[in-house]
């Protein structure tokens, strides 16, 4: 039996205490930020018709396991859009590894470093995730200048307090459309995720 995928009505903005405060110009820059917020990284189909969301962390066993899922769900459906916010809730090496991953865009190796820390066996720490960084052929020297810009720190920041703002529980966390779900999802339910948020854009 697929999973009932979780309702989080991003307009309502549930489990945020404060939401009932928010404007309706506030819900709508929130929602902006979760799918277009700037420094995002996108993998998939960058002009794709329909983005899927994820809060991620590179030491949650759960994100692990939902890493092939995902990237087996994207591969099949080439108009998916996916944006990963890193939100490092594990301790120092997963902050570190945020780090990393976030300042790799300026290598153009990104995809290439995050599937294989979420694939790496072992905590990610400063010595795995370099080595990890080495292996995908990431300049490392360039790789620990980049990860002390202060643009970095801002990017996790800003989706930490997102998570935080629109009430998500942990990692993994998947938003699409107006609804989200917490935890490792099979392809089948992530796309079941995607066929709703492609519907709600139609009407």
């Amino acid at each position: 039996m697929r999973r009932h995928l979780a309702a989080l009505a991003l307009c309502l903005l549930p489990l945020a205490a404060a939401a009932q405060d928010h404007t309706p110009a506030q819900i709508a820059e929130i929602k902006n930020q979760v799918f277009n917020g700037a420094g995002l990284p996108v993998m998939g189909n960058p002009q794709g018709d329909v983005t899927l969301v994820e809060f991620s962390d590179y030491n949650c066993g759960f994100c692990r396991k939902a890493a092939p899922e995902v990237a087996a769900f994207v591969k099949s459906d080439p108009g998916v859009r996916l944006v990963i916010h890193e939100i490092p809730i594990f301790g120092e090496g997963s902050h570190y590894a945020a780090r990393a991953a976030l300042a790799s865009q300026n290598q153009g190796k990104y995809g290439e470093l995050h599937q294989a820390l979420l694939s790496m066996r072992g905590k990610a720490e400063k010595a795995s995730v370099l080595r990890v960084a080495r292996q995908v052929g990431l300049d490392v020297a360039r790789l620990e200048r980049d990860m002390d810009a202060p643009e970095i720190t801002a990017r996790i920041e800003q989706s930490l307090e997102l998570a935080d703002e629109i009430g998500l529980v942990g990692t993994p966390s998947f938003v699409a459309g107006e609804r989200a779900s917490f935890g490792a999802l099979p392809r089948e339910d992530l796309a079941d995720l995607i066929a709703e948020a492609r519907a709600s854009q139609k009407k």
